[in-house]
């Protein structure tokens, strides 16, 4: 037959242990009166007097003074954890709510629960409710794939281009629940405010506006679009590209700290080398002196490509070429620029030509990627 073990709380031992310390009780006789073992009796008076002497037991303390020093002990400690977990990379203020439970469960295998759930502001109940529950894999792995793509968007991608993205790669998910599990992992996508044109009154109409806004080609190499805007990279650099309007394909660009012609023509030179030298193509733009200067136009002339040229001040003659250069700005260039052109060329080559051309889903083609969507038309080169 067993017996359950008593247990004593801290007064009680205090008390206990008093009869003996302070009163002058044998250790016999205060167990007689205080009906306990004669073995605890001597450990809590071992006990009160090491705490008497200043000591702090690793046992619960039975007088005042020490009960606050484990208080505070207690604190310190908590305040150390508090501090050490966000510099593991965690932030609560950074994460959605799958991410949170996540990082809980991490947590909580190396700190206390208690500290975990309070720092992520997580209930205990909501915490152990979800550990009991078994785990969903196949929305787990889609949750990560979101993640993923967001990532790689440098988070512009918002719940349309994930969906397209996703139905891409043959998984049909709708976009609600994209948005829900983006809301879920604390994903919010970059999305460019209002924008504004300011439109001249001169026009020149010695090169005339031959595209006319028909911004819908009918094949590949048979309109091409240019402009030049600038990027910091310790200083402004020029950024000149070639678009080709039939599926919105970047073919050419070029980057320079001069804004001159030289700048236009190496961006030409490489989508005309680059799309096989094609013949019958116009190639439209706005009138900044880069390309209506003479070595420009000769560039044209030598490979028989038709100029056309905005009205000026109207940018919204050349719209594609500046909705590209927004993307690329909103989407993809650091918010305080770059260190220096080679970094800047490096990266935005990786956004033109990779990530815009290969994999970012485009409206005008109905959520394919510009490479994707120019397959059926099949052209030289691999830009």
């Amino acid at each position: 037959m067993t017996t359950d073990r008593r247990s004593f709380t801290p007064e009680f031992k205090r008390d206990a242990a008093k009869l003996v310390v302070e009163q002058g009780y044998t250790i016999g006789e205060a167990c007689k009166a205080m009906g306990v073992g004669e073995t605890a009796m001597r450990r809590w008076v071992e006990q009160l007097k090491s705490e008497h002497q200043g000591i702090t037991p690793s046992s619960k303390a039975l007088t005042a003074e020490q009960q606050r020093i484990q208080e505070l002990e207690k604190r310190i400690k908590r305040l150390e954890l508090e501090k050490e977990i966000p510099k593991k990379g965690y932030s609560s203020l950074d994460v959605g709510r799958i991410q949170k439970h996540a990082l809980t469960g991490q947590l909580s295998e190396q700190y206390p629960t208690e500290l975990v759930c309070a720092l992520f502001d997580v209930p205990r109940s909501t915490f152990y409710d979800r550990r009991s529950k078994p785990v969903d894999e196949e929305q787990q792995a889609l949750s990560q794939r979101i993640v993923s793509i967001f990532k790689e968007s440098r988070g512009s991608a918002g719940s349309r281009t994930i969906v397209s993205i996703l139905h891409a790669e043959d998984t049909t998910v709708s976009r609600f629940k994209v948005m829900r599990l983006m809301e879920d992992a604390g994903l919010q996508s970059k999305q460019p405010g209002s924008h504004s044109y300011k439109v001249a009154t001169v026009e020149r109409v010695d090169i005339p506006n031959t595209l006319a806004r028909n911004f819908k080609p009918e094949r590949p190499n048979q309109v091409w679009t240019g402009d030049i805007t600038y990027i910091w990279a310790g200083r402004w650099v020029y950024l000149a590209v070639v678009l080709d309007l039939y599926k919105r394909r970047v073919v050419g660009y070029a980057m320079s700290d001069k804004a001159d012609a030289a700048l236009t023509i190496a961006a030409l030179s490489m989508a005309w080398q680059q799309r096989g030298k094609p013949k019958d193509l116009m190639f439209h733009s706005d009138q900044g002196c880069q390309y209506t200067a003479l070595s420009f136009r000769q560039t044209l002339w030598r490979y028989q490509i038709q100029q056309s040229m905005s009205r000026r001040g109207n940018c919204w003659d050349n719209a594609p070429t500046e909705r590209l250069f927004r993307s690329l700005k909103t989407e993809w260039v650091p918010k305080t620029g770059y260190e220096n052109l080679a970094e800047a060329k490096s990266d935005i080559s990786r956004y033109l030509l990779g990530y815009y051309n290969h994999r970012r889903p485009h409206s005008f083609n109905a959520g394919l990627p510009p490479v994707i969507a120019e397959q059926p038309k099949l052209v030289s080169g691999n830009t």
